[in-house]
């Protein structure tokens, strides 16, 4: 990133945090990329409340980012294990910010196994979690009584733009590693789990791009979408995934369990929008499956009589090429600000909580100011 965008950027964030200030002193952790643009959001975050340590997504470090971020807020290891059981929670809070209001700001639901027991138990006060994405936003949703407000901003209009515009960065990256292979996308069939927000950014561009699209969706209001927007719609799994020359997974659930493998269609290419862990069933597929290299970031599964291409070992895909969605990343970042902000005013019941209208319409108007071209 240049200097001038750099400044620019911070001069946004700046504004952002002085339209939403903390009302309360307030202690955060925060789960995020570490992309090249990340270090002026998590200097927001910074500014905005005592943060105690940034936690990266393994799949997305850039080593240069995180040596920036740890010269003023310290990296620890993330893992699903780290919050899944309640005492390691509980007791890497307190060893953090024992006594102290803590906001969690999560990315894929990693604080929800232990929340209860947190909210519990923490010697401090959990005034809240903030997610970012669908499939956390579901974890959070599925547990049986929320004990702290949640504020999702994974089914903001302001996080609309990334996710068309990450629907574009999973195609093109999936289309330069086919290339690396001297395999290309036009005229292949592909199938696309999942026609949510993601899945019906890649089925369009999949479209465009001379690719016979079928989509899979277990949810009979979006088959319903899919048809009206001209894409066939599979009636199960099994049979789309037998014509797919690729199949492109893109729900924050299982797409694909150990069983569905051997219905692949040979030579098949599969790609995830997410990590391998919530998109693929990978350990259960049948041991005779062997794996060997096949190219940059493409492996081979092979048996007698069939073989499927798996990309980036089944993590999202994107990320190889960066996973650029441009400054349009920065209406969301802004929005995560605005509800650590809501967080501290302590008048929220447990449950799902959204930003209000009024404060996004104040971030897209910031933004405007900032990067309309």
């Amino acid at each position: 990133m240049e200097s001038f965008e750099r400044a620019r950027l911070d001069a946004y964030f700046a504004r952002v945090t002085a339209q939403f200030p903390a009302e309360s002193p307030v202690t955060s952790f925060l789960i995020t990329h570490l992309l090249p643009e990340r270090p002026c959001f998590v200097r927001a975050v910074a500014q905005a409340s005592q943060l105690r340590a940034v936690l990266p997504k393994p799949k997305s470090i850039h080593p240069g980012v995180r040596r920036e971020i740890e010269q003023t807020v310290p990296c620890d290891t993330l893992t699903r294990d780290l919050f899944a059981d309640a005492d390691a929670a509980i007791d890497y809070l307190e060893t953090h910010a024992a006594g102290e209001s803590v906001v969690l700001l999560d990315v894929g639901g990693y604080f929800a196994p232990a929340l209860a027991e947190v909210a519990a138990r923490f010697s401090g006060r959990l005034l809240g979690v903030v997610e970012d994405t669908e499939n956390g936003h579901r974890r959070y949703a599925e547990l049986d009584k929320l004990p702290c407000p949640v504020v999702s901003v994974a089914r903001s209009p302001l996080k609309d733009p990334e996710d068309f515009l990450v629907g574009q960065s999973v195609v093109f990256s999936t289309e330069a590693l086919m290339r690396g292979r001297g395999d290309i996308l036009h005229g292949r069939s592909a199938l696309v789990i999942g026609f949510g927000k993601l899945g019906s950014s890649i089925a369009r561009l999949l479209h465009v791009k001379g690719v016979q699209v079928t989509v899979y969706d277990i949810d009979p209001v979006r088959r319903t979408q899919a048809l009206a927007q001209g894409f066939a719609v599979a009636r199960d799994r099994e049979s789309a995934l037998t014509g797919a020359g690729l199949v492109l997974c893109a729900t924050g659930a299982v797409s694909l369990h150990g069983e569905d493998f051997p219905h692949l269609r040979n030579g098949a290419y599969v790609a995830t929008v997410t990590s391998s862990e919530d998109e693929l069933e990978l350990a259960g597929l049948p041991e005779v499956y062997a794996r060997a290299t096949a190219g940059d970031y493409v492996t081979r599964y092979q048996t007698t009589g069939h073989y499927f291409y798996l990309l980036n070992g089944g993590n999202a895909v994107n990320f190889l090429h960066g996973a650029s969605v441009g400054p349009f990343i920065f209406l969301v970042q802004a929005e995560i600000i605005a509800a650590l902000s809501q967080l501290t005013r302590g008048n929220l019941d447990p449950g799902i909580h959204e930003v209000p209208s009024e404060d996004r319409a104040a971030i897209a108007a910031t933004w405007l100011n900032y990067f309309s071209r």
